[in-house]
């Protein structure tokens, strides 16, 4: 069975920076695009970074120029490092990752518990 183990988030000053680390254990298959969601009390889960396994990268504009997304295929991790962080960062992190399944699509049904991210001075 397939788990997003994720690691890394906490309280940090307005300006710090934290990163955050996912790892995927258990699949015997191929990992295609890893990601980052956030939700905040009150609003709906949204992206915040992907990165396919050749390196591509996308970023939620609000986050571009602050935040990086990189992934170790070797250790099926996904990184996100946040600098200069803001109160509205604040919210719960969701790792996400598409896993191949035996028929050999990819389901991108696979979901971390969840860390805090919590900005504020």
């Amino acid at each position: 069975q397939v788990q997003l183990v994720e690691s890394g988030g906490g309280l940090v000053q307005p300006g710090g920076s934290l990163r955050l680390s996912c790892q995927a254990s258990g699949s015997r298959f191929r990992i295609g695009v890893m990601g980052w969601y956030r939700q905040a009390p009150g609003n709906r889960r949204e992206l915040v970074a992907t990165i396919t396994s050749g390196g591509n990268t996308n970023y939620n504009d609000s986050v571009k120029g602050r935040f990086t997304i990189s992934r170790d295929n070797a250790k099926n991790t996904v990184y996100l490092q946040m600098n200069s962080l803001k109160p509205e960062d604040t919210a719960a992190y969701y790792c996400n990752a598409a896993i191949q399944q035996p028929n050999g699509y990819y389901s991108p049904d696979y979901w971390g518990q969840g860390t805090q991210v919590t900005v504020s001075s």
